[in-house]
């Protein structure tokens, strides 16, 4: 059943079908800027979420041109550290939520969108979809979207970007580990809605379980990562839902997930930024 979406006029639009939550950017007029006033719906939108995948969509020729600069002219210092807090707390709730996020990128994705893009656990993109961090053009270096960048596509080719502001297709995109996928225009939703569908007959708590342990061990020392690693399982396998799959796959049905939600989706990594 797919429920009813917000009203047009507001800056997100959100619904739900199944265990599928998308989240839908709606500036398309002004191509989907991360304002303070989208940043901060998008924010509660996805921490309101009782999904099990999430997808962050947008309306519009471009999924998001980055930060608002009519927004940002001639501000004062505290408007400047409030807009670049708040995008940043947005990219690590991301990172913190217990559903995969899946970006489905139709359009230009620049500065503060390339962000948003490369934030989500997954991305797939329209062949007509570009990538970009200009930030150098406009005497402000794409210090914040430099973060996810980064650690997407690697140092040079972050640098690239970075210093050049030239975007990129995206085929080299998904060639760089940007995008997982790069579909024709008129199967982009489609193929993201199959995936994110695909996502969500997994157990939660494992998706969770998983999700936390990916970025936990991601960026440590090997040794700390199979230490952590190994906890982790052990303590999955003796899971309600663990026997329940090992059960599943011996009896060849179909399993039947107990836990809907995460029990530790508060607090999902234990601290708070």
């Amino acid at each position: 059943m797919v429920s009813e979406t917000v009203p047009m006029s507001e800056p997100v639009l959100v619904t739900c079908d199944g265990s599928v939550m998308t989240v839908t950017l709606n500036r398309p007029d002004r191509r989907n800027p991360l304002s303070l006033e989208m940043i901060t719906a998008l924010r509660r939108a996805i921490s309101d979420a009782d999904a099990v995948v999430i997808i962050i969509a947008a309306t519009g020729p471009a999924f998001s041109a980055g930060h608002d600069l009519r927004e940002m002219s001639s501000r004062d210092p505290e408007f400047y550290t409030e807009l670049f807090d708040a995008c940043g707390d947005l990219m690590l709730a991301i990172h913190r939520l217990p559903q995969p996020v899946i970006a489905c990128v139709q359009g230009i994705a620049t500065a503060a969108g390339c962000q948003l893009a490369a934030a989500c656990d997954l991305a797939i993109a329209s062949d007509t979809a570009r990538f970009a961090t200009p930030g150098v053009r406009v005497g402000l270096f794409c210090t914040t979207p430099m973060v996810e960048v980064a650690r997407s596509v690697g140092r040079k080719r972050a640098m690239q970007m970075l210093l050049t502001g030239e975007p990129v297709d995206a085929q080299t995109a998904a060639a760089w580990g940007l995008v997982n996928e790069v579909v024709p225009a008129d199967q982009l939703v489609e193929r993201t809605r199959q995936l994110a569908a695909q996502i969500a007959t997994a157990s939660p708590l494992v998706l969770a379980t998983g999700k936390r342990a990916f970025h936990d061990t991601l960026d440590g020392q090997l040794t700390d990562a199979y230490d952590h690693a190994g906890t982790v399982m052990a303590a999955s396998a003796a899971a309600d839902d663990a026997h329940e799959g090992f059960a599943a796959f011996l009896d060849k049905r179909t399993p039947i997930w107990t836990t809907k939600v995460a029990p530790d989706r508060a607090g999902y990594y234990g601290r708070t930024r």
